[in-house]
């Protein structure tokens, strides 16, 4: 896990694009969160995204349409009990609730993957976003020790225990969306071998904001991953974008978790999966938690098209995960672009 961390050291952040806005502090928003506002903020409410039981027969097939439809799905029956969820969502807010000046104790440094601070994609925006997260690779005891001196180990074992849980299911997950694409086990298990993988925790705040509708939590992005795994609380805020519908809200439902396709996984598939754009409006005047899982291979893994059928050419050329991170890292937009064929 930690070559992850050392994917992200080569492209140093400055202080001002990690270290986040004392929400505490503040009663109006400051000219530098307020984002210009237009029908750009609107969304479909009355669509909604697939649901996949995973103990359906039929998953691969249903998992498979989901991918290449919308990019993103719900899933049910996931196997991860909901009192894991509740007490990780338990700890982040623990964390998050504490005054600002305690949780810098555990900012991310300037070279740094983990801990407290701003979204990575700050930098390529020019307003700042009403967002606090905090990162974490295998064990968070190196900051948790900063938060907590006396009450660290509860926080490490709940959010390492979880990760286990998530890596399990992202690994169920990428054997129902290979086999989807018709390849041999031999295939899929060069993709996921439960050995080898790049993971990593976000946990997110959108704290309280007193002028909801001038703010943006999350601009919108595509995530590098494989692919991501989500829980959010129940407050509404996260939308995807689908073409020729525009940005559409995914709704909270009790238990379910949301799963959307990565970067990677879109390279992998030949571009028959949509890397999902997605973005966090801020909808109600309440703080908002999430977690996401991020799942990808090792960084020296090599992504090129998979599947492909003889009258099939490769849209991309093959990159390490690795190099990948380093291409997002300068042009998060067009990093996809910058390695087509």
């Amino acid at each position: 896990m930690s070559n992850l961390s050392e994917a992200y050291t080569d492209n140093p952040l400055h202080l001002h694009h990690i270290i986040p806005l004392d929400f505490d502090s503040v009663r109006t928003v400051p000219d530098s969160h307020v984002w210009p506002t237009s029908h750009a903020f609107e969304s479909d409410d009355q669509l909604s995204i697939p649901t996949v039981d995973l103990m359906d027969p039929d998953a691969v097939k249903l998992v498979g349409h989901a991918c290449e439809t919308w990019g993103v799905f719900q899933v049910i029956n996931h196997g991860i009990p909901l009192d894991i969820i509740d007490e990780v969502e338990s700890e982040a807010r623990r964390l998050f609730s504490l005054p600002t000046g305690h949780k810098l104790k555990a900012l991310r440094s300037p070279g740094g993957a983990t801990g407290y601070g701003l979204a990575r994609i700050s930098p390529f925006f020019s307003k700042k976003m009403w967002h606090e997260g905090f990162t974490v690779m295998g064990s968070p005891v190196d900051h948790a020790r900063e938060l907590w001196p006396n009450d660290y180990q509860r926080f490490c074992d709940v959010m390492e225990d979880y990760q286990k849980k998530m890596k399990e299911l992202a690994i169920t997950l990428m054997h129902l969306i290979l086999k989807s694409l018709d390849l041999s086990e031999e295939e899929i298990s060069k993709v996921v071998s439960p050995g080898g993988a790049s993971t990593a925790l976000q946990l997110n705040s959108y704290p309280f904001c007193p002028d909801p509708s001038r703010v943006m939590g999350l601009a919108p992005h595509t995530d590098t991953s494989l692919l991501t795994i989500l829980y959010q609380s129940t407050i509404n805020g996260l939308e995807i974008f689908k073409d020729g519908v525009g940005w559409v809200l995914v709704s909270p439902t009790n238990g379910s978790l949301v799963v959307n396709v990565g970067d990677l996984l879109h390279i992998l598939s030949n571009a028959q999966f949509p890397s999902v754009l997605h973005r966090v409006v801020l909808k109600e005047k309440q703080q908002r938690l999430s977690l996401a899982y991020f799942y990808s291979p090792p960084t020296d893994f090599h992504v090129s098209p998979l599947a492909l059928n003889p009258a099939q050419i490769p849209l991309y050329r093959s990159v390490s995960v690795r190099e990948y991170i380093h291409i997002k890292a300068k042009d998060v937009e067009k990093a996809l672009s910058l390695i087509r064929i």
